[in-house]
């Protein structure tokens, strides 16, 4: 068409050319002249200063290389998804001004660790634990290791490891390669927890208090409180085993985050992740758990053993705290339906019956009322505000109000014995904080907590704009990376720096789950925000070890997190943190200033990850660039019996 002007969704539309009048031509001739005597003097003049060595860099797999690759401002008149590989050397142009540090064409490399770390969590190391005290599961809570302590070596896999079964095959089975244990398919073989078939296990989706499976239990659940109205969306499984509930959840569109010591019990957190299913390692001892309040619509405990009635209730009162408003806690085994199971708990009818009825009171003492109680399954339900509860307070103060506080700090944060305030309200039916959509309406709506202005910065605009620029960025890493398009190429993935959760939301269509990650050191905390919007995460300071095991997630995406970083702890652990969790040929995307990202390649090199750096998907003049990266499988060689090992 006749003065038609192609146009490109990350470039800017080309000027016409106009020819110059002749009288320009010949003053065009001799400032062309001038300046390319200049250039020519100028380098001529470096190379004498450099001693008159001029080096041609090449590059090849193994070297680091500072090189962008850009995508055609103009696509192909063929119109296929054709890549233009422009490389742009950052070696000389983008160094930081830092005199402490040499920017050697050398790279570093990182040594693998012995065989017998293949399942070290450096925070829940069990030597370490042997250090604190026992009362109370202590010892069982994160306690990381000093700066001297850190290792500087890549976690290797296990011999023989596999790429997992894809979901949702992997919610029944797992190479035993890949997690070798059987302790649990002995310890648990009555209850249908995990079988030994040959070279995998399966997962019959059994529990303690569930042996015909998961699957009917929560049928059962379903039957009392309503799973179906997508007013429950996400939940809470605490002493999770190995994740059968949170796994048979996700077929109800119930997002569970699970979780569980490390303990007695081995791997079986492992276990959960190795089958697609979100868990972390974690306790209720004397620290807050790392989730903000009023985060979710039910919590769970089957036989989790925790002593809820002990310690002035704190454990029930944490329980409290996460629990949204009008939100289900749910309990079964002891001392629940004491009078059929007595014998079998190896308790008497007394012990029990007193435990019951401490549960009881400290749950009434909550202003939690008993909705239900029926065979194995008692279930109470928080109320939606706490206008009669504070009418009650006047009579009885146990449990105390908590003073001015801030429920949502919860990373190294002490429990307390004190009820957890909610929002103000002015009528008996109004929900404290706001009323949340039912999934899958809840995940765009406007979240209460930017809707009343909690969110310091965040409005409904932006929130909104949000939305937008991450369906715009997804869809850039897909044509970067095809796999992220493939359905089950990933299956667990992790975002570091989750702010809203855009990225997760704009997967939701995906077989895939997010573990939201907010930075304990950013300035506003939004994992409130990302858990009313039906979303999971965590809270976390990316300069110590995650509470997970090696080999966890399948893709890493790091928004921002070496800034975020840069001055608070070396980068080097961070990318040694995030090897120990990639699954070997997992992959990762870092979107950070150029500057830091010439930085992070040459570790990513060390590390043996194949990585290159592109263009930001507005174009090459954004400083801000991202950097794709696969990590390299390898493995114990059979014959490892703990010695040092060799990549292959």
């Amino acid at each position: 068409m006749a003065g038609y002007t192609q146009h490109h969704a990350t470039c800017k539309p080309q000027k016409p050319h106009i020819t110059p009048p002749f009288f320009f031509k010949n003053a065009s001739f001799c400032s062309l002249a001038l300046i390319l005597f200049l250039c020519t003097f100028s380098y001529l003049f470096g190379v004498w200063q450099h001693g008159g060595n001029i080096t041609l860099r090449t590059r090849t797999a193994t070297q680091t290389a500072n090189t962008v690759v850009s995508f055609p401002c103009n696509p192909s008149s063929s119109g296929k998804d054709e890549k233009l590989e422009k490389s742009l050397d950052f070696s000389s142009h983008h160094v930081a001004d830092d005199d402490t540090t040499v920017l050697s064409s050398e790279t570093k490399a990182y040594p693998p660790c012995n065989a017998s770390l293949s399942e070290y969590t450096p925070c829940e190391d069990a030597k370490r634990s042997l250090k604190f005290k026992r009362r109370r599961l202590i010892y069982r809570e994160r306690h990381c290791p000093a700066k001297d302590e850190v290792l500087k070596c890549r976690i290797p896999a296990p011999h023989g490891y596999k790429s997992p079964f894809p979901w949702p095959k992997s919610r029944d089975y797992a190479w035993y390669a890949n997690v070798p244990h059987k302790h649990l398919t002995v310890e648990k073989a009555v209850q249908n927890w995990i079988r030994y078939e040959g070279e995998r296990f399966k997962f019959p989706g059994g529990g303690t208090m569930f042996p015909n499976g998961a699957d009917a239990y929560i049928d059962d659940i379903g039957k009392l409180i309503n799973l179906k109205d997508g007013s429950i969306r996400t939940a809470v499984d605490t002493g999770c085993g190995v994740a059968s509930w949170g796994a048979y959840l996700l077929s109800r569109n119930i997002l569970t985050m699970s979780f569980a010591p490390r303990d007695t019990h081995e791997a079986q957190v492992q276990f959960a992740l190795e089958r697609g299913v979100p868990a972390l390692v974690g306790v209720i001892a004397s620290k807050r758990l790392p989730y903000p309040s009023r985060a979710f619509d039910m919590a769970h405990c089957s036989r989790c053993l925790i002593p809820w009635a002990e310690s002035d209730g704190q454990y029930l009162i944490e329980v409290d705290r996460i629990l949204r408003p009008g939100g289900y806690w749910i309990l079964s085994g002891p001392p629940i339906n004491w009078r059929k199971y007595w014998k079998g708990w190896e308790r008497t009818k007394e012990d029990l019956s007193d435990e019951q009825t401490r549960i009881e009171n400290v749950a009434k003492s909550l202003c939690w009322k008993k909705f239900v109680e029926k065979g194995d399954i008692a279930i109470w339900q928080k109320p939606l505000n706490h206008l009669n509860c504070k009418v009650n307070r006047k009579i009885t103060q146990n449990p105390p109000l908590c003073p001015a506080q801030d429920p949502d700090k919860a990373w190294y944060t002490n429990l307390e014995t004190c009820l957890t305030n909610l929002p103000e309200v002015s009528r008996n039916q109004e929900v404290a904080g706001g009323k949340l959509a039912k999934w899958p309406d809840r995940l765009n709506a406007i979240p209460p907590r930017i809707s009343r202005g909690t969110v310091e910065g965040v409005t409904a605009e932006t929130f909104q704009e949000d939305i937008q620029l991450w369906n715009r960025r997804l869809s850039y890493y897909k044509t970067v990376n095809n796999q992220l398009a493939q359905p089950r190429r990933y299956r667990n993935l992790l975002d570091m720096n989750a702010y809203l959760g855009g990225f997760a939301a704009a997967l939701v269509d995906d077989p895939v789950w997010v573990m939201n990650v907010v930075p304990v050191q950013t300035k506003v905390n939004t994992l409130g925000v990302i858990y009313e919007r039906g979303l999971i995460g965590t809270y976390q300071d990316w300069c110590e070890a995650m509470s997970t095991y090696p080999r966890t997630y399948d893709l890493i995406h790091a928004d921002s997190v070496f800034s975020l970083y840069e001055s608070r702890c070396e980068m080097e652990d961070i990318l040694l943190e995030m090897d120990r969790v990639l699954r070997p040929e997992g992959s990762v995307i870092i979107r950070d200033d150029v500057d830091l990202l010439v930085k992070i390649k040459r570790i990513t090199d060390g590390l043996n990850w194949d990585s290159q750096i592109i263009d930001h998907e507005d174009g090459p003049l954004e400083r801000q660039k991202l950097l794709f990266a696969v990590k390299s499988y390898w493995a114990a060689p059979a014959d490892s019996d703990h010695s040092r090992i060799k990549t292959s």
